[in-house]
């Protein structure tokens, strides 16, 4: 081990350990990131943190049901609007 001063410490309990909430904040971890784990060739574990991009719906509010269609008259097979 490096005689580096110690950021924090987990302690690793079945196949989990938590990350420590200060370094959450500071890398910006939320629910539904991923970690990227690397062991460089000295023997270091490298940590890349991916964000989770919003859904391709994420800012969909839905429709509310104002307009009616005709499906086969107004959309192809694939549902792609026609008019």
């Amino acid at each position: 081990m490096s005689s580096e001063s110690v950021d924090s410490e987990s302690k690793v309990s079945g196949n989990q350990a938590n990350i420590p909430a200060h370094i959450r904040r500071e890398l910006d971890i939320d629910d539904g990131d991923k970690l990227r784990w690397h062991i460089e060739d000295d023997g270091t574990l490298r940590v890349q943190v991916v964000q989770q991009r919003s859904g391709t719906f994420g800012d969909f509010d839905g429709y509310d049901g104002n307009r009616e269609t005709e499906v086969t008259d107004e959309h192809d097979a694939w549902g792609v609007d026609t008019t």
